[in-house]
C-alpha cells in the first residue's frame, strides 16, 4: 500500500478555482461524496508498478483490499473500462490536488483503523446499484427534483446505517474540507448565483404556451403541497436547460398566492405554515420571487406580499419584505384600490415598518378614495393605525368625499350588507335615500365601523368629519345584541369601549360619548374574561420581581378605564409597562399603534408612564444592572 501512494508526484500547487460540490444522494456513503468532489483520474501505470505478487486467500484478500483502496482514490471504475484519460485532464494541476487530498484522506483512515468500514461501505454501495429498483415516472421526477435542490442545500443526508458505521469520521471530513481553504463553499456559492440568474431571466424570449399550461396547473393544484410540487418541478426543468422558462413573474406571483390561499382555506396552524415554509424547494420559490419583483404587474407585487404574510406571518420574511417596500415604492402610481389595501394590510400584519411607502400609499389612496370598497376601506386605515404610520392625505381626501351622515349605512348581517348588490348598487355608489340621490354610499358592517373608529382613536384623529359621521352611524344600533358569548362580539365592544373612554377624556368638547345605558352594554361586554385572559410572561416576572428592591410600594396588574397596567405606585402616580417584543415594529424597533394608544391614554388620565423595553432589558448583564436600570428610568419621576 506505501508503494502505491509512493508511486504518485507531489509536485502540484493548490489553484484558487477547484471543482465545485456536487449534490449527493440519499445513500450518504462517504465514499460517493468524495468521488462526487474528487474526479476521478486513470493511473493505470502507477498502478501497474505498485503492484505486489500474493498466494491463496491472502492474493483475494489483497485484490479485495486494493479495490476499495482504488475505487475511494477514483480509478477503480477507469480500470474496469479502461477508458484513457484526455491530456487535458492530465495536465490539470486542479486533478493532481484533489488526487493527492484523496491520498492525505487515505492515510488517515488507515492511521484510525477505518479501513475495514469503508470496504464495507463500499461493498454495500455496489449491492445497492445492482439491487436498484425501477422507478416510475412520477418517481422519477420527483427524485430529479430533489436531487437539484440539494445541490444547493448546506445540508447533507445521511442514513442512519452509514452515520452509524463511521461513527467518528466526521474528523476526517472536517480535515478533508479544510484543505480546500473554504474554497468548497466559495464555489457552490457562485453555482447558486448562476443557477438562479438562469431562472431568473424574464425578459427573454418566452413560450406563451408553457406559461398558460403551467399558470393552469397551478391553479388547478387543490392543496398547498401540489401547488409547491408543480412550481419545483418546473423550477428543476429549467435549471437543467428548459428554455424558454415558463417562470414568468405571473405565474411565480400566481404560486405564492395560490399556496397562502390554500392554506386559508384549510385554516392551516400557524406551527405547519412555519414548517411548510422552511422547506428548501419553498425557499427556492421565494428566491425566484424577490428577483422577479421588478418585473411583476402591481398585482403581482400585491398578491405575493399577501402571499408572505399569510405563510411567514410576523417570524419570517423580514428581507424579503424590505424589498417588497423597496420595488412597491417605483410602482405605487398604478396601484387600485385592492392593491393599496392588501400591501398595507400585509405589512401591519407582519409589524413591519415601511414609513416611506406608507406615505406614498396615502397619497395615491387619496386619489383613487371613490373607488375603495367598504372592507378595503376598513382595512386600509387598520393597517395605518396598527404600525401607526402618518395618514393624513387619505384621511383628509375621506373629509372631503364623504361629508353628509346620509352617505353612512350600517348593516347589522351579512345579508343586509349584501342589500345593495342584490338592488344593483355597487358598495361605493349612488343609492336613493329617502327619495334623494346620494353619490358615494357606504354601507358598512357592524365590525368594520369598529375598526374604523379605533383607528382614528389610535391616530388621534377623532376630531375629523368622516370619524364624526362613522361613530352616529354606529351608534345609532344601540338595540343590537351584543353577547358575550362570542369572540366577534367581544372584540367589537372593546374597540367600542377604548373609543368612547378616549371620547371622554381627550375630546370631551365633541360630546360624541356613549348614551349612559349602550356605555354600559358595551363596558361589561368589553370586559369579560371569556376572550381576555391575561398572560403574564417571564420577562414581565422577572422585571416585577426586581420592582420589590427599588423600595417602592408597588401593586401589580392595576386596572385603569379598561387598560392593566403591569405595576403601579398609586401614591406618586406612576405606572410600569413591561413591553414584550409584540409591542414593538419587528424590524425598526418602533412602538406599535395600540401600544401608543395606552400610553397616551394612561398619561391623559394622570399617570406617569414609565415603559421597560424588552431589547433593552436583554442587553442588560445579570441583577445588579437590572436593578440600576430600574432606578434609572425611575428617577425623573420620583
Amino acid at each position: 500500500m506505501q508503494g502505491l501512494l509512493n508511486a504518485f508526484s507531489y509536485q502540484i500547487r493548490l489553484k484558487p478555482e477547484i471543482p465545485h460540490k456536487l449534490p449527493t444522494t440519499k445513500t450518504g456513503l462517504l465514499t460517493q461524496k468524495l468521488e462526487l468532489v474528487f474526479p476521478r483520474r486513470n493511473c493505470l501505470n502507477a498502478i501497474s508498478s505498485a503492484s505486489v505478487d500474493a498466494h491463496g486467500g491472502e492474493e483475494e484478500e489483497a485484490k479485495g483490499t486494493m479495490d476499495w483502496e482504488l475505487e475511494f482514490l477514483g480509478e477503480l471504475d477507469n480500470k474496469k473500462k479502461n477508458q484513457p484519460t484526455s491530456k487535458l485532464l492530465q495536465e490539470t494541476e486542479g486533478m493532481d490536488w484533489c488526487l493527492r487530498a484523496r491520498k492525505t484522506a487515505l492515510k488517515s483512515i488507515q492511521a484510525k483503523g477505518w479501513s475495514h468500514r469503508m470496504e464495507d461501505m463500499i461493498t454495500k454501495k455496489r449491492k445497492k446499484k445492482k439491487n436498484k429498483k425501477k422507478l416510475t415516472p412520477k418517481e422519477k421526477m420527483s427524485k430529479k427534483s430533489k436531487q437539484l435542490l440539494q445541490d444547493f442545500d448546506s445540508d447533507e443526508d445521511f442514513d442512519t446505517q452509514d452515520i452509524d458505521a463511521l461513527d467518528g469520521s466526521t474528523d476526517l471530513g472536517r480535515t478533508v474540507s479544510m484543505l480546500g481553504g473554504g474554497m468548497f463553499e466559495e464555489k457552490k456559492e457562485k453555482t447558486m448565483e448562476d443557477f438562479v440568474q438562469r431562472l431568473s431571466q424574464f425578459s427573454g424570449p418566452s413560450d406563451r404556451k408553457k406559461e398558460i399550461n403551467l399558470n393552469k396547473a397551478i391553479v388547478e393544484a387543490q392543496t398547498a403541497e401540489e401547488v409547491l410540487e408543480v412550481t419545483a418541478e418546473t423550477i428543476m426543468a429549467v435549471g437543467k436547460g428548459l428554455s424558454p422558462s415558463p417562470l414568468s413573474p405571473l405565474n411565480i406571483a400566481t404560486a405564492l398566492h395560490r399556496i397562502a390561499k390554500n392554506m386559508e382555506k384549510v385554516s392551516m396552524l400557524e406551527t405547519r405554515r412555519l414548517a411548510f415554509a422552511r422547506q428548501r424547494e419553498m425557499s427556492m420559490l421565494v428566491g425566484i420571487a424577490m428577483t422577479a419583483l421588478p418585473e411583476c404587474s402591481a398585482q403581482g407585487i400585491s398578491n405575493i406580499s399577501w402571499a408572505l404574510s399569510k405563510i411567514g406571518g410576523e417570524l419570517l420574511y423580514l428581507s424579503e419584505m424590505d424589498r417588497v417596500a423597496e420595488v412597491a415604492l417605483t410602482k405605487v402610481g398604478g396601484f387600485n384600490s385592492q392593491n393599496v389595501a392588501n400591501i398595507a394590510g400585509a405589512f401591519a400584519s407582519m409589524k413591519h415598518s415601511a414609513s416611506d411607502l406608507f406615505l406614498e400609499l396615502s397619497k395615491r389612496a387619496s386619489v383613487i378614495i371613490h373607488t375603495f370598497q367598504e372592507q378595503e376601506l376598513a382595512q386600509v386605515l387598520w393597517a395605518f393605525a396598527s404600525l401607526h404610520e402618518s395618514a393624513e392625505p387619505l384621511l383628509d381626501s375621506l373629509d372631503k368625499v364623504f361629508k353628509d351622515a346620509n352617505q353612512f349605512i350600517c348593516c347589522p348581517n351579512k345579508e343586509q350588507s349584501n342589500l345593495n348588490r342584490e338592488n344593483g348598487v355597487d358598495n361605493i355608489g349612488d343609492l336613493e335615500i329617502n327619495g334623494i340621490a346620494h353619490s358615494h354610499v357606504l354601507s358598512f358592517s357592524r365590525d368594520q365601523l369598529g375598526n374604523i373608529a379605533w383607528s382614528y382613536a389610535v391616530l388621534g384623529q377623532m376630531d375629523r368629519s368622516f370619524f364624526s359621521n362613522v361613530w352616529k352611524t354606529l351608534c345609532q344600533f344601540e338595540e343590537q345584541r351584543i353577547s358575550e358569548q362570542y369572540r366577534e362580539d367581544i372584540m367589537f365592544a372593546s374597540q367600542v369601549h377604548l373609543v368612547n373612554q378616549c371620547l371622554k377624556l381627550e375630546y370631551p368638547h365633541l360630546h360624541l360619548s356613549l348614551e349612559r345605558d349602550l356605555e354600559k352594554k358595551i363596558a361589561r361586554a368589553g370586559k369579560t374574561k371569556r376572550f381576555n385572559q391575561k398572560m403574564t410572561s417571564s420577562f414581565q416576572k422577572e422585571v416585577a420581581h426586581l420592582l420589590v428592591s427599588t423600595g417602592l410600594d408597588w401593586i401589580k396588574e392595576y386596572v385603569v378605564d379598561g387598560y392593566t397596567l403591569d405595576g403601579v405606585v398609586i401614591d406618586k402616580k406612576i405606572a410600569m409597562e413591561i413591553d414584550g417584543p409584540t409591542h414593538f415594529s419587528r424590524n425598526t424597533g418602533v412602538p406599535l399603534g395600540h401600544t401608543i394608544l395606552k400610553r397616551r391614554y394612561i398619561t391623559a388620565a394622570g399617570w406617569k408612564v414609565v415603559s421597560v423595553s424588552h431589547q433593552e432589558w436583554e442587553e442588560l448583564e445579570g441583577g445588579f444592572e437590572q436593578l440600576d436600570y430600574l432606578r434609572e428610568i425611575l428617577k425623573e419621576h420620583l
